[in-house]
This record gives C-alpha cells, sequence and structure tokens, in this order.
C-alpha cells in the first residue's frame, strides 16, 4: 500500500485535472449556446434562398447553368473529386475527430483524383502525414481554415474557392465531409454533395414527382440570376456544416469532460478511502507501539 504522502499528491494531482475537464465541460457548453443561436438566425435567410431557387428552376425547366454540369463524358476513374474535411483544432472530444477522419479516409480510397480542403488542425496534420507518406494524396497546403467560431465570412471564401476550381474544371464534384447532430446526444460523420448541383434538389415534390409550371420572365436572365444566387447558396450549406460540426465537437467535448470529472471523482473517493485506511493503519501501528513500550518498561521495573 502506499504511503499517505503519495496518496495525498495524488490526490491533490487529480483535484487538479478535474478543475481543468469542469472547466473545459462549461466553456464547451457555453460556446454551444453561442454557436446554435448564430445558426438559428442565419437558418431563414438560406431557407428563402433555397425556395427562391426553386421557384425559378420550377419556371424555367430547359435553363442551362455551369453549376448544374455533370460532365457525364468524364470516366468515373478520371473525375476529379475534391474533399472538404471538417474536424476539430484539438482533441479531448472522444471519438468525435477519429469518425471524420475513418470516413474520408473510406472515400477517398474511392478514386484515384482526390483533392483535399481540410478545415481543423487535427485533420490537417493526419493528413500531411499521409500526403509525405503517399503522394497520391492531394492536400491543399494553403487551405488554412480554423474550425472554431465558424463565420460566414469564412464560409465565403471557402465557396468562392471551391466553385472557382469547378468553373475552371479542376474539379468535377465537390463533397463535404462533417459531423451531422442527431439530437443532442447523438451524431455520426455525413459527406454531401456540394457540386454539381441537382435539379432533384430543388424542383421535387415530397412524392418524388416534377412540378411543373408556367415558364416566368427573370431580368435579366435566369442564367444570370442563378449565377448570382448558387455561391450564396453554396456558402449557406458550407455555412451549415461547419456549424453543425462545431456544435458536435462541442458536443462530444462536454461528453468526454463529463465523463473524466466523474471518473475523476470516483479516483479521489478510491484515494480518500486509502489514505484514511493508511492513516488508520498508522495510528493503530503508533498506539501498539506505545503500548509495547509502556509494558517492556513495566516489565524492567
Amino acid at each position: 500500500m502506499a504511503n499517505m504522502r503519495e496518496i495525498r499528491e495524488r490526490i491533490s494531482s487529480i483535484e487538479q485535472i478535474l478543475k481543468i475537464t469542469n472547466a473545459m465541460y462549461l466553456i464547451s457548453s457555453s460556446k454551444l449556446k453561442k454557436v446554435k443561436k448564430n445558426l438559428a438566425a442565419t437558418e431563414p435567410y438560406f431557407h428563402k434562398l433555397q425556395t427562391t431557387l426553386d421557384d425559378i428552376l420550377d419556371h424555367t425547366p430547359s435553363i442551362r447553368q455551369k453549376y448544374f454540369d455533370k460532365r457525364k463524358s468524364i470516366p468515373g476513374e478520371q473525375r476529379k473529386k475534391g474533399y472538404i474535411i471538417i474536424t476539430a483544432d484539438k482533441g479531448l472530444c472522444g471519438s468525435y475527430n477519429h469518425n471524420v477522419l475513418k470516413l474520408a479516409e473510406q472515400e477517398i480510397s474511392k478514386s484515384p483524383n482526390s483533392y483535399l480542403f481540410v478545415m481543423g488542425q487535427v485533420g490537417r496534420m493526419y493528413f500531411a502525414r499521409r500526403a509525405h507518406a503517399n503522394p497520391t494524396v492531394k492536400l491543399d497546403g494553403e487551405f488554412l481554415y480554423t474550425t472554431q467560431n465558424p463565420t460566414l465570412y469564412r464560409a465565403r471564401d471557402v465557396a468562392e474557392l471551391v466553385l472557382g476550381k469547378f468553373e475552371k474544371h479542376e474539379l468535377d464534384e465537390v463533397y463535404i465531409i462533417y459531423t451531422e447532430m442527431i439530437n443532442s446526444v447523438q451524431f455520426e460523420p455525413k459527406m454531401i454533395q456540394v457540386l454539381p448541383l441537382s435539379r432533384h434538389h430543388f424542383a421535387v415534390r415530397p412524392d418524388g414527382t416534377m412540378k411543373k409550371l408556367p415558364k416566368a420572365s427573370f431580368l435579366p436572365s435566369p442564367e444570370v440570376v442563378m449565377d448570382y444566387l448558387i455561391p450564396n447558396y453554396t456558402q449557406g450549406i458550407i455555412y451549415g456544416a461547419m456549424v453543425e460540426a462545431f456544435s458536435c465537437e462541442q458536443q462530444a467535448r462536454m461528453t468526454a469532460m463529463d465523463a473524466a470529472t466523474t471518473s475523476a471523482g470516483d479516483m479521489i473517493k478510491e484515494l480518500s478511502l486509502m489514505y484514511n485506511r493508511a492513516r488508520q493503519a498508522a495510528i493503530t501501528q503508533e498506539i501498539t507501539e506505545v503500548v509495547g513500550g509502556a509494558n517492556a518498561l513495566k516489565t524492567q521495573n
């Protein structure tokens, strides 16, 4: 059994860790409330934007738009696919980063022409090591974005980057891999396609049939209107993924820190019990020594 000094030092160390984990839990809780409030404030705008795109496609069924170009003439193995991967900037959030990286690895392995745009320090360091060991992994070294405090400005930069590469035929498809929050305690990694857009994203009834409406006039033209709206819509998709991923990260960190705080409390209880036993044993030994010394003196007398 460890002596009382060692046990006291261990208890003191665990108490310091408990304070840290509890503080991290409170910080993540505060960040989660803030980011959810920001998302709720911007959601109506992007819902209205999607409704507007829906309306334009309804009234112009024959519209041809560059962001809807599926480039069917390019074979599947030659298609250049871009992946926007959202991870955390740091750990201590359970399996959050591992699950995202695992899904990204599965998708990248399916395409020999994969181009990675990684947000978050954890994912960037992971794929940088992969790119160094495997030249087929193409990582954009200038794509340096943090996932902390997602903003529309940052989402706009990312949207402009991938839209520009799609227009220049540097990318044929663009996907975003992030973590979707199913409920307050459950979330899982998910991949959605950003480009090219499909008409069924907008102009399909719930029963799966296309809506047919008379043509309408758009000034200066439907194509110009779509050229203006689609970048904003893409920005909304990316921003929503960033916010949801950040929310999941904070929720995962809250769960991990709560479990760590509970475990630290349990360890302190066990160590306190060990300390009390050691202290009692020391007291008992001292009493025994005193009694033994007293008896020895009586015997000598």
